[in-house]
């Protein structure tokens, strides 16, 4: 097991811990390319849906601790997140490499106070983080940015 310490953006509201599998892309990470298509056309479950994004593309992102470095792209990414949370499309958690961008920031946020659905969101994990967690893994992250791979 190997352990991590980020800073927590938003704690959860289901507890003092999020357990989950890892969903991991080593790319910049565009919100709107990826949920549009589970956000657009009410699919139970959350496809990426960013053909740009080789190693997430096609894979659910409901539920899973998605691993990230940054997002990228579009103004519209923080009501993005907060949209994927209203509709029940979101991620367990977001888990990034380096510090979050404001957008990314302010979505997580909007769904933790508009929604009941808090999505723990930790940042700044370090480059070794995303080198150590793989696609499939379980994921323990914690209210103190305190995050394990098992």
């Amino acid at each position: 097991m190997k352990t991590f310490k980020g800073r927590v953006v938003v704690p959860s509201n289901s507890g003092e811990e999020v357990k989950a599998e890892a969903l991991v892309s080593t790319q910049g990470f565009n919100t709107l390319a990826s949920f549009q298509k589970a956000l657009m056309f009410g699919k139970k479950q959350a496809p990426c849906s960013d053909q740009n994004n080789a190693a997430i593309y096609g894979k659910n992102m409901l539920g899973k601790a998605l691993c990230l470095p940054q997002t990228i792209g579009s103004t519209t990414g923080g009501m993005i997140l907060y949209c994927a949370a209203y509709m029940d499309r979101q991620p367990a958690c977001l888990l990034f490499s380096k510090p979050i961008d404001s957008l990314a920031a302010a979505g997580a946020i909007l769904a933790g106070v508009w929604t009941d659905k808090a999505m723990l969101t930790i940042d700044s994990l370090g480059d070794e983080f995303l080198k150590t967690v793989a696609t499939g893994g379980t994921i323990t992250a914690r209210n103190d940015g305190t995050v394990e791979i098992e």
